[in-house]
């Protein structure tokens, strides 16, 4: 009895297993105040994001304050379904690869110490590496393998190899390649490890004791799990790639032929395959295509924070 009574005061004095009703007044004030501190995020969505997606897709379907659908028929456009194409083996060739590689960093780091120095080191240049992006990353390359790179001049001058001997590839669209695989694998690692660490071990231990081999606790245990958390960073390093801008823009000199450079070119000309604010629709096209990526994204993350709790 009295360790009931101890525990009753604790209760009372602490108020630490209190079942408190929807309707208490500090339930609602904590509430509101909840949504008070979302505000700042909510307004930054509104005015950095909601607002130029709009304004940017309206241009091209408004027209002196009315609707004006013709320019939506510029989707079918050859050029625009080649650009369209170009944009989409891009970013999926260079996503696979990513995922690929970064999954196998993170395989690497499965045994490794979460506090240890090589997983410190690796997280915290996977974190650096990721955002290293854009006119940086692109003029890094070309110091690197451009036309009068360090790499370029070392191949030729010391092993006879001329590595654009077909032509300068690395201003063209093949050109893109390789950065944005840097930029994509430590993504992979960055969004892939948390489902990697989530796999427990006892799930290996109860396959060990059961008869089961190591083979057999990937193909039936470690690869189901993972499926999903695999699929899901590689819906999202396919859209990073598809929205890349700044790393084609300072790079790609030939052309405009991936989405996000044939947007440029609609709002620096007047007009673009004889129509006028094709830039919107290009937009629109690019947020459809980016808006079900993510959509995908988020049902098959859903399914896989499952097995990450």
């Amino acid at each position: 009895m009295s360790t009931v009574a101890e525990a009753n005061s604790l209760t009372a004095a602490t108020g630490v297993g209190r079942i408190v009703s929807p309707r208490s007044p500090r339930l609602r004030a904590r509430l509101d105040l909840a949504w008070v501190g979302l505000v700042p995020f909510g307004l930054y969505l509104l005015f950095f994001l909601a607002l130029p997606t709009v304004l940017a897709v309206s241009s091209g379907v408004v027209v002196e304050g009315q609707l004006d659908w013709t320019n939506l028929a510029s989707l079918a456009d050859p050029v625009i379904v080649n650009t369209f194409w170009n944009s989409t083996w891009l970013s999926l060739l260079t996503a696979v690869i990513g995922a690929v590689v970064g999954a196998a960093v993170c395989y690497a780091m499965l045994g490794l110490p979460e506090v240890g120095t090589v997983r410190t080191l690796v997280d915290a240049a996977a974190g650096v590496l990721a955002q290293f992006g854009g006119v940086m990353l692109a003029f890094a390359f070309i110091a690197t393998i451009g036309v009068q790179g360090v790499l370029t001049q070392g191949l030729a001058h010391y092993l006879g190899i001329d590595i654009f001997a077909n032509g300068t590839w690395i201003y063209d669209l093949p050109g893109l390649i390789l950065p944005y695989i840097y930029f994509q694998v430590p993504l992979m690692v960055i969004t892939f490890t948390p489902a990697m660490a989530a796999l427990k071990p006892q799930w290996a231990e109860a396959n060990l004791t059961l008869g089961g081999t190591r083979r057999g606790f990937w193909w039936h245990i470690g690869l189901p799990v993972l499926a999903p958390s695999f699929l899901a960073s590689l819906l999202l390093l396919f859209a990073n790639a598809f929205s890349s801008y700044a790393t084609a823009a300072a790079l790609a000199s030939q052309g405009s032929q991936i989405v996000t450079l044939q947007i440029r070119t609609a709002m620096t000309s007047e007009t673009l395959l004889g129509r006028q604010n094709l830039a919107g629709v290009l937009a629109l096209g690019m947020v459809i295509v980016v808006g079900l990526v993510m959509w995908a994204y988020a049902v098959v993350q859903r399914r896989a924070s499952r097995w990450q709790s």
